[in-house]
């Protein structure tokens, strides 16, 4: 890839052409058990040679800012620790702000690599709110792992509802990263009661 080893050195992620890599994107403010659990269980199901967290330096859909990028990229490293899963704030680096335009230029910067949006179930069931939601869709396939509570407002979801007929079965979980998108999937299986609103209102992290 042209230019490959000067973006590595400026501190972006390094992805070969062939892999399969998911994206899991959110403000991490705090990451917690419920980040990695999804993570695992990606790269696992999905069949992924590596899991990305994009750590955003802000949520258009949220009022408030997230903690300092600094302490959450330290946190974030500190929790997951795996050889296959890169922490980043490549978004920040992008200077982008929407998701649908941090996959394009991902794709143009990572050609040949087949990347997947990683997203909880609750993430779903707001997807539709999301700025171009369905340039995300068309761009490329998703993966909806379980959430608790989550799976049957996810399913019946504006988003789930308009691509219903792109839903792919659990059996082709492994295959995902290749589909041709619009493509998605929902996960269901074993969940992990953990959040970032819940530690905050608890006070176990403090902006």
């Amino acid at each position: 890839m042209r230019g490959t080893g000067d973006r590595v050195r400026q501190g972006y992620p390094k992805a070969a052409a062939g892999l399969k890599v998911g994206l899991l994107g959110g403000s991490f403010d705090p990451p917690h058990l419920g980040h990695v659990h999804i993570t695992r269980r990606a790269l696992r199901r999905f069949d992924l040679d590596q899991v990305w967290w994009l750590l955003s330096p802000g949520n258009p859909l949220k009022p408030d800012a997230p903690a300092a990028m600094a302490r959450r990229l330290h946190a974030a490293r500190a929790l997951v620790r795996h050889p296959r899963v890169q922490v980043t704030d490549i978004e920040a680096r992008l200077g982008t702000r929407y998701t649908a335009d941090t996959l394009r230029r991902l794709a143009a910067l990572y050609p040949g690599v087949s990347f997947v949006w990683l997203m909880g179930a609750d993430n779903l069931a707001g997807f539709h709110r999301w700025e171009k939601w369905r340039d995300i869709m068309e761009q490329v396939p998703i993966g909806v792992l379980a959430r608790p509570g989550e799976q049957v407002r996810a399913g019946l979801s504006p988003a789930a509802r308009g691509y219903a007929r792109w839903r792919l079965p659990k059996e082709a979980a492994p295959r995902l990263a290749l589909a041709r998108p619009p493509a998605w999937l929902l996960l269901s299986g074993p969940m992990v009661e953990a959040s970032s609103t819940a530690l905050r209102r608890a006070g176990a992290w403090i902006r």
